[in-house]
């Protein structure tokens, strides 16, 4: 996997992933892909969704060498909940 010089800071990583995920992707997606991860290269918008989080990352880097990567959850607000409920 290539690693790149970061060109914008986190935080605008997730505004750019979200937006895309929640603005074009997310509502393109059929239903039964409802709690699947989505990687998705907020440069360009290609995007990859698996029940693995690390294969759609994967396949997306096949895909888009370089890409910077943003990880959802069709139907969640976060890919992964940290502490307790």
């Amino acid at each position: 996997m290539e690693v790149t010089d970061r060109q914008r800071s986190l935080d605008e990583t997730a505004r750019l992933g979200t937006d895309l995920l929640e603005r074009c992707i997310v509502p393109s997606l059929p239903p039964k892909d409802a709690g699947r991860f989505v990687a998705v290269d907020v440069n360009t918008g290609e995007y990859e969704v698996d029940d693995d989080d690390y294969a759609a990352v994967h396949r997306l880097h096949a895909r888009v060498p370089g890409a910077d990567v943003w990880l959802g959850m069709v139907g969640e607000p976060a890919a992964y909940r940290m502490g307790l409920r």
